[in-house]
């Protein structure tokens, strides 16, 4: 491997040359100017991106599953994605699933000198029970953290699927994988600090990654998150509203709705939209493999 001192993303960036002589508002407008990159970076990737999506879902449509590996910021924002799936879309905790170098411990507090270690890697994926059949997408700014390269090198000896998302020009991780992703954000406010831009395209990507994931696999229903779990009052008042839009009925109704559904907003959907019982709706739902528009076309 080559020094750090050759990665794009850890060359000083003349935009914040002498900005710790700078007012507060000063520094925010550079940096405020230099996130916006981020997006750029990542549109120029979408290509990229949407391969890995076809890969993740006929993965999924094999029975497989997303694994996110990375260490410090990378591992935390793989760890996030994952938590977040299945209260946004009911998807089984288990369907996608995060690691960090270090462990849950690593989440709170900084443990990076676990992320040199290449056997760990490979380690902690085998120990989750990732098999050839599911998807690995490593996650390295620098596109060289050897804890995830162990990992992705698991992963293909197995057979599986695997992506890349760093944000340096042909990485070692990039070379390594079948579907690389390398927003290239460029030169960080603070020198090497893969937190800020590196981390904010990265994120992007991630709800990229998941989004259009579920979305191909109909766990949405036009732009409507019809598999939200209501779990909380603010979740069950965003149930309801989504069942009143969906189903062209009042909130009251909607309400009504969701309590005879037993808490399925695609349930309550079709209950109303089809006019049948909650077991018709259910059986028709199952029959559709979960996907709302299809139940809405079947009898």
């Amino acid at each position: 491997m080559s020094g750090l001192d050759s990665l794009l993303t850890e060359q000083p960036n003349p935009a914040s040359e002498g900005i710790d002589a700078r007012p507060a508002e000063e520094i925010l407008r550079i940096m405020n100017a230099e996130d916006q990159k981020a997006a750029l970076a990542v549109a120029a990737e979408i290509r990229s991106i949407a391969r890995a999506v076809d890969a993740i879902v006929a993965s999924m449509e094999r029975g497989g599953r997303l694994f996110y590996i990375g260490a410090g910021t990378s591992g935390r924002l793989g760890v996030l994605d994952a938590s977040e799936c299945p209260p946004t879309f009911s998807a089984d905790p288990g369907l996608v699933r995060g690691l960090i170098a270090g462990g849950e411990a690593a989440l709170s507090r900084s443990t990076e000198a676990s992320e040199d270690d290449p056997d760990a890697g490979a380690s902690d994926l085998l120990a989750a029970g990732f098999t050839g059949t599911d998807v690995l997408a490593g996650i390295a700014a620098s596109g060289r953290t050897p804890y995830v390269l162990g990992a992705v090198a698991a992963a293909r000896r197995l057979g599986a699927v695997t992506i890349g998302i760093s944000c340096t020009p042909d990485s070692e991780l990039s070379r390594a994988v079948d579907y690389p992703i390398a927003p290239l954000t460029g030169p960080e406010v603070l020198t090497g600090s893969t937190r800020l831009k590196a981390g904010t395209a990265t994120k992007l990507v991630l709800n990229m990654l998941t989004t259009a994931t579920f979305i191909r696999r109909g766990y949405v229903y036009g732009n409507l998150m019809v598999n939200v779990q209501p779990r909380n009052r603010k979740l069950i008042d965003r149930a309801c509203r989504i069942i009143a839009r969906a189903a062209e009925v009042d909130k009251t109704r909607a309400g009504a709705l969701l309590q005879d559904s037993g808490g399925s907003v695609r349930t309550a959907i079709l209950m109303a939209r089809a006019g049948v019982s909650r077991e018709e709706a259910e059986r028709r739902l199952a029959s559709a493999g979960g996907r709302l528009s299809v139940a809405l076309k079947s009898k």
